[in-house]
């Protein structure tokens, strides 16, 4: 016959509290971790400086910046006009950020924030597709041109062919 009791049950689960708990605390020495968790060191000025290292380049911009790309393709796929409004809103702030750390990148970003994405703001606005992926083709080449210009003519944007977002409408 089980022994169903509720005392055994409660003991059992305070054991296995008890056991998450215990495996949740952290180590009292640790050489990756400086103490109080603190991983920033040095003056304000050093701190300041591993911050900036942390964001990088324009790598991590580039690298959201593909990624909103894609959504913006496929929310236009899928006629989600609202959803494609906001990534674009997203692409042009990672682009305008990406250039408060790297602004030697602004000259060429200027035709992609001043003409390109304007123009694909009123494609969407209309809610038409073919005006849609008619803008689309053209953002495509304005980025392709932006990495020319930039001497990284290797970084070659294509209309992407797999979805890898899991956002459907």
């Amino acid at each position: 016959m089980k022994n169903n009791s509720p005392s055994l049950y409660r003991t059992g689960f305070f054991v296995l509290i008890c056991v998450g708990l215990l495996a949740c605390q952290s180590p009292s020495e640790s050489t990756d971790v400086l103490p109080d968790g603190k991983w920033l060191e040095g003056s304000d000025q050093e701190k300041i400086h591993s911050v900036e290292k942390q964001f990088r380049g324009f790598g991590n911009t580039m690298w959201e910046t593909g990624y909103r790309y894609q959504e913006l393709y496929w929310a236009g796929m899928d006629k989600n006009w609202e959803y494609a409004e906001h990534q674009l809103e997203e692409l042009a702030e990672a682009v305008e950020y990406g250039l408060v750390r790297r602004p030697k990148r602004a000259e060429s970003a200027q035709y992609f924030l001043n003409q390109t994405i304007p123009q694909m703001e009123e494609a969407i606005e209309q809610k038409d597709s073919l005006v849609f992926f008619e803008e689309f083709k053209l953002l495509t080449e304005s980025c392709n041109s932006c990495h020319a210009m930039e001497e990284m003519p290797f970084l070659k944007v294509q209309t992407p062919t797999q979805r890898q977002s899991p956002i459907r409408w």
